[in-house]
């Protein structure tokens, strides 16, 4: 039986970061990943990376117009530029961790006992490794909820099914108001198809501060994709070319016809595979790796990162995961996550929404007594340059001592503009830094000097 000091399972990013650096360590390290299309995890391969790729062509072929021929055509060309794209960062990923002296192996792998994982080889074959410690990087897989003919329809995708068909839908239906179900009717819309989201909730985004959310449903609105809020799916019928959704709401009951379907209720846990309970793991009441501030499970001898350990799910918290667990075996284990500070976030809209701290809502609730700053994107100059004047960007301060709580922009390059504000945060300095600081111009940034003016 070979034998390892670290057996990581899982390519995603806080596998493999941390892969490169024990092995570079002298420390023998296995990494084991079931897909050799996943190489690098979810975030380069069905996520993050593609998604962003589809997107910013998406935009590029909505200012050329055109029939939808031509953006069918466009379409395919968005399609076969982002598989190009994630095969080259697939390659490169692996090669980076082979270089580093990882021994990485392709197969599923189960635990036998505290100690041991079964790995079974895509050719039939399989072996027993020993591993000291293990390290859990599985991610998530899309969730399918039980509705009436929709796991059977021949129109119905997930996010990452999806984004694997060439062909541009006339029609495509969302079921689904969540972060990934507006990204995609965001640049569907720019592609050209008519979108229509179906969500059970009356509230949009209600997890997002009330007016920005509302200014994102103008957005949308504005560029032809429609809400469906309080509607409960029943049924999913095909016919030869298209598939009717059969909706409860308010009204009564309707239908939605649409040529493709994708299904973004949100994602799972990947644990089912891989016997947990024989290394001692135990699961929380959502079905994820349950862990400590220091990411250990309850087998002191292992770890969990990333998605599976049931956290947010963004790569960059996978990769700071990845500095905590360093931090435990390489450094002096200071780093927790109890204290890597404000996490900010983006869904990549068209123009993207950003978001870092509390909302006003969530502020005032907290007992704070807050002072409010809003302006319009179309205010900001840049905005206007870039032809994208939609969209708010609004900020929350403590009144007694300045510092920012939160702040939500949705408007053109807020994914930049929201680092600096989360770097402002965690220093614990007033909004008046930012208020008072010297930007180039002309650039979003610098908006910042009004917003903040504002108080």
């Amino acid at each position: 039986m070979k034998s390892f000091t670290n057996i990581i399972l899982g390519f995603g990013k806080g596998g493999k970061t941390l892969a490169g650096a024990l092995a570079q360590a002298g420390q023998p390290t296995a990494l084991i990943e079931k897909d050799a299309g996943m190489y690098g995890g979810t975030c380069i391969n069905v996520a993050c990376i593609p998604t962003k790729s589809l997107e910013h062509s998406a935009r590029l072929s909505a200012a050329q117009g055109g029939g939808f021929y031509e953006k069918s055509a466009r379409y395919r060309d968005a399609v076969a530029e982002k598989n190009r794209l994630t095969a080259m960062l697939r390659q490169k990923n692996y090669a980076k961790a082979v270089s580093a002296g990882v021994t990485v192996l392709t197969g599923a792998a189960s635990f036998t006992d505290a100690h041991t994982v079964l790995v079974r080889y895509p050719d039939g074959t399989s072996e027993e490794l020993h591993g000291e410690r293990f390290f859990l990087n599985t991610g998530s897989r899309p969730f399918i909820p039980p509705v009436e003919g929709l796991r059977e329809s021949r129109f119905a995708y997930t996010s990452e099914t999806l984004m694997a068909r060439d062909k541009l839908p006339r029609h495509l239906a969302i079921v689904g108001g969540g972060y990934i179900g507006l990204e995609f009717s965001s640049y569907f819309a720019n592609f050209g198809s008519q979108v229509t989201i179906i969500q059970d909730g009356e509230a949009f985004i209600p997890r997002e501060d009330a007016e920005v959310a509302q200014s994102v449903l103008e957005s949308l609105t504005a560029r032809g994709v429609t809400v469906v809020r309080s509607a409960k799916l029943l049924s999913v019928r095909d016919s030869d070319d298209r598939a009717a959704l059969k909706l409860q709401t308010g009204d009564g009951e309707r239908t939605v016809e649409a040529d493709a379907i994708l299904v973004a209720t949100g994602r799972r846990p990947n644990v089912a595979e891989l016997n947990l309970a024989a290394a001692g793991v135990e699961l929380t009441e959502r079905g994820a790796v349950k862990t400590d501030e220091h990411l250990r499970t309850t087998a002191e001898h292992i770890w969990a990162m990333g998605d599976v350990a049931g956290g947010l799910q963004f790569t960059y918290i996978s990769l700071d995961d990845f500095r905590i667990v360093k931090s435990q075996l390489l450094a002096d284990g200071s780093r927790t996550t109890k204290n890597r500070g404000a996490v900010p976030y983006t869904v990549f809209l068209d123009p993207p929404m950003s978001r870092v701290g509390l909302s006003e809502e969530e502020a005032v609730k907290a007992g704070f007594r807050v002072k409010i700053a809003r302006l319009p994107a179309a205010a900001v100059p840049k905005a206007q340059v870039l032809q994208r004047p939609a969209g708010l960007l609004k900020a929350i301060v403590d009144a007694d001592t300045g510092l920012i709580l939160g702040a939500h922009f949705f408007c053109a390059e807020s994914q930049e503009m929201i680092n600096l504000v989360k770097l402002c945060m965690d220093a614990k300095l007033p909004y008046t830094v930012l208020r008072d600081s010297i930007y180039n111009h002309p650039t979003m940034t610098e908006a910042l000097n009004d917003l903040f003016g504002a108080l």
